[in-house]
């Protein structure tokens, strides 16, 4: 059995790329995607239908429902499923996704996890009232870990606080002192590469099928179910159709708003990719399929 990972810009072509190269091999595919594990949200995750995964077995899409909570460690688990599956089956593993975050995860391996106390969670909720301030003596504290952050990220500046109470560190040294074993090793990872305008082409034109497929009732059926409180109600794609429901934005805003933010999210990824995987193999698509075909 042989694994590889295929990295990706979002609208790239990567999950095609893989179903493709996954019918040519025998393997199974592992979806690296933050909203495609959601049960229910089809359209603006852009997952592959039934039709076109083509036979091909994907673990990591239709995993949980919306109001369910999931992290790095839920790939963890799923990665390990699938790879047993696909030993018993005798396939290759595909791993696949633009939430490649999960794949260094997987790489390097997490943190242990510190369980809290009622006095630091009191703490921290009293620190969190004024979320600058307390972003700002992480800045002082541990500016590696802050520069890695946005300000107005509360989860993040949240996790500093749980771990500098409850271990007495900052979190920077935290993390290098108690870090879990790898559990992928050695694998190679393919990047699609795409020029920009292409890029751009494709966001436009998956945007238009989304809305055109029903995007609108279906973030309109999750809200009434779920309402807006759960994380993924703030994906791309839910927040401005929301907008659109609230009356905010019309129609073509709606379309252009989505392709924006969507093209912001291709560069963060690109950025990251780059920076985290610096030995990928990057190629046009039709090379790279010849190119990830021979590693079988």
């Amino acid at each position: 059995m042989k694994e590889i990972a295929i990295l990706g810009a979002t609208a790239s072509g990567k999950t095609n790329l893989a179903i493709e190269v996954a019918i040519k091999v025998g393997a199974n595919i592992l979806s690296l995607d933050s909203l495609s594990i959601y049960k229910e949200v089809d359209i603006v995750s852009a997952k592959p239908t039934i039709y076109e995964r083509r036979g091909v077995r994907h673990f990591g899409i239709d995993e949980i429902y919306i109001d369910k909570y999931f992290s790095a460690v839920t790939f963890f688990e799923l990665y390990k499923k699938a790879k047993e599956v696909s030993k018993k089956e005798g396939k290759h593993l595909i791993i696949v996704g633009g939430t490649s975050f999960y794949l260094k995860s997987m790489i390097n391996g997490l943190s242990i996890k510190l369980p809290l106390s009622l006095e630091t969670k009191e703490k921290v909720a009293k620190i969190l009232l004024d979320l600058p301030q307390a972003y700002k003596n992480i800045l002082k504290l541990d500016p590696i870990y802050a520069n890695k952050i946005s300000i107005n990220d509360k989860y993040r500046v949240e996790k500093w606080y749980e771990i500098y109470y409850e271990s007495g560190e900052i979190v920077t040294e935290y993390f290098s002192k108690n870090q879990k074993e790898a559990i992928i090793k050695n694998i190679p990872i393919f990047d699609i590469l795409l020029d920009k305008e292409t890029l751009r082409e494709n966001i436009k034109l998956r945007t238009t099928q989304m809305i055109d497929s029903g995007l609108i009732d279906e973030i309109f059926s999750l809200e009434k179910k779920y309402t807006r409180i759960w994380t993924p109600m703030r994906a791309i794609g839910i927040k401005e159709t929301l907008e659109f429901l609230d009356g905010k934005i019309d129609k073509k805003e709606l379309h252009n708003l989505i392709c924006i933010h969507t093209s912001q999210l291709a560069k963060r990824q690109e950025t990251f990719n780059k920076s985290q995987f610096p030995n990928r193999i990057k190629l046009i698509k039709k090379d790279l399929t010849k190119t990830i075909t021979s590693q079988f």
